[in-house]
């Protein structure tokens, strides 16, 4: 993990369930004795995300609607962490636009939180939209740090979110890697596989299990996804000084190249992640 990322090693269980008491019904020991919980059981993950929000960001209302994706913290916070040193700025006057922003709208909160950044969240589902909302309003620590809209064009991604007037030290994205519902849930099966019956390791990544197919998948996937997203940003090359997309498949990093030579950016990065036994890249690009 990033070398500033908090979650680095061991959680303070002791901690975190005085921070959210519901968690103490799902700690237990692992068969070293050390404290966890099962991280197949997205009861036990959200209580534990909702610990970790309050424990490190100072977020002490965060609900999701039922079956919407709760994603493991660590991971996304890596994301932000890395983020912040290709930016290589400590003003707190960084703008980012948060490409499905989520239900969850995990990567404002961790944001605005560690480094002051200011949001705005583009989603295409209204639940999301109005689930992150309430989060925001709920917790005053965000109230001025996130805004977040609805994308009404579903063949768009930055047409109609990014004004005239806008401007933004970077875009950032997690988009849906699936190419299909089926591969989506295969690809849950498999996690379920790797973890293991009854293996309760801290090392494991918070896995989740839900997630609306807008979350999971979308045709052609990530690499169709991540496309159209080089595609559009040649219309804001003065708006947006870094776009950036995690990248979930090593295979789909090539072709992605050739399209960003193609539309001829003018320096392109890919910075490697890894949490636990989990790796992707991110991918950014600019065009000035």
């Amino acid at each position: 993990m990033h070398p500033r990322n908090p979650h680095v090693g061991r959680y303070d269980f002791d901690r975190l369930c005085e921070l959210c008491p519901d968690l103490v019904g799902f700690v237990e020991p692992n068969p070293k004795g050390d404290q966890t919980i099962d991280f197949s059981n997205p009861a036990a993950v959200l209580c534990l995300n909702q610990a970790l929000l309050a424990q490190h960001y100072g977020v002490q209302h965060w609900m999701l609607p039922k079956g919407y994706l709760c994603p493991p913290i660590p991971g996304r916070a890596d994301y932000i962490h890395h983020l912040a040193d290709l930016l290589n700025s400590e003003s707190s006057s960084v703008r980012v636009l948060d490409v499905g922003i989520g239900a969850n709208c995990i990567y404002p909160i961790i944001g605005s939180q560690v480094y002051g950044w200011k949001f705005l969240g583009s989603e295409i589902d209204p639940v999301s939209v109005k689930a992150a909302r309430a989060i925001v309003e709920a917790n005053p620590c965000l109230q001025k740090q996130v805004r977040i809209v609805q994308q009404r064009d579903s063949q768009s991604i930055f047409k109609n979110v990014i004004k005239s007037s806008d401007r933004f030290a970077a875009t950032m994205c997690n988009p849906p890697f699936h190419d299909s519902p089926e591969t989506a849930q295969a690809g849950s099966k498999r996690k379920v596989r790797n973890l293991g019956k009854g293996h309760k390791s801290k090392e494991a990544a918070p896995l989740n299990f839900g997630g609306r197919q807008n979350e999971l998948c979308c045709e052609g996937g990530e690499l169709a996804f991540i496309h159209q997203m080089i595609k559009e940003s040649v219309e804001y090359p003065e708006q947006v000084q870094w776009f950036t997309s995690l990248v979930s498949k090593s295979e789909s990093l090539p072709p992605l190249k050739r399209h960003l030579q193609k539309i001829e950016a003018n320096e392109v990065k890919v910075i490697p992640m890894k949490q636990g036994n989990k790796q992707s890249r991110l991918l950014a690009w600019r065009l000035i």
